[in-house]
């Protein structure tokens, strides 16, 4: 692995399918494709559900956000994997790797959240039918959303900051096509129990 004297690099090399580079060719094209039909999916549920009175429910305007989390999660990795994956320059930059980083976790982490307030919200529905629009009225869908988000931004901040604060020891080669924390982690050499608990706790099933 290769070694520079910072305990921080300036740039990461993203390894990606070094070993296979046959699949590179084929992940890009299948990404070329599915990324802009997940984004105009996105987009019609968003135009749909605004546009129809129909569907100005509270179940909708969950649906509604869910649909544009969906969209910055993907955008915060999928234009990543495609220039890794067509460049033969794979190398992304100190800052663009925490910038993305924090950008990406806060997205995951508000999209979990929201899921869990989708199915506050059934559960709402269907138990207390009689009173299930004056409990889940505009300021509660409000206040709701703004937890999510700012729990997914105070996950981000907490757990990537902490993933920064390890040192890489000069490593920078990550096994990844995007900057990720269970990659990091497992790059660092410093002491690390503390980060792979964390990141246990908050995702449960972390790709390494």
């Amino acid at each position: 692995m290769t070694l520079v004297n910072e305990s921080h690099p300036k740039e990461f090399i993203l390894l990606g399918f070094a070993d296979r580079p046959w699949l590179e060719l084929p992940l890009f094209v299948l990404l070329l494709i599915t990324y802009p039909m997940a984004l105009l999916g996105n987009i019609a549920i968003i135009l749909v559900s605004r546009l129809d009175p129909r569907l100005h429910s509270p179940m909708y305007f969950f649906l509604t956000n869910l649909s544009f989390l969906d969209m910055c999660y993907t955008t915060s990795i999928v234009p990543l994997m495609l220039s890794c994956l067509g460049s033969s320059t794979k190398i992304i930059s100190y800052t663009a790797c925490v910038v993305q980083l924090y950008f990406y976790s806060t997205m995951g982490g508000s999209e979990s959240l929201l899921l869990a307030t989708m199915s506050f919200d059934r559960y709402v529905a269907i138990c207390r039918p009689l009173h299930y629009t004056l409990l889940m009225n505009q300021r509660t869908r409000l206040l709701l959303v703004s937890i999510v988000w700012l729990g997914g931004m105070a996950f981000s901040f907490s757990e990537v900051t902490m993933t920064f604060q390890l040192p890489l020891c000069g490593h920078n080669q990550l096994d990844h096509l995007v900057c990720e924390m269970p990659v990091l982690i497992k790059t660092a050499c410093g002491e690390k129990e503390v980060n792979e608990l964390a990141l246990s706790v908050m995702l449960p099933s972390p790709g390494t």
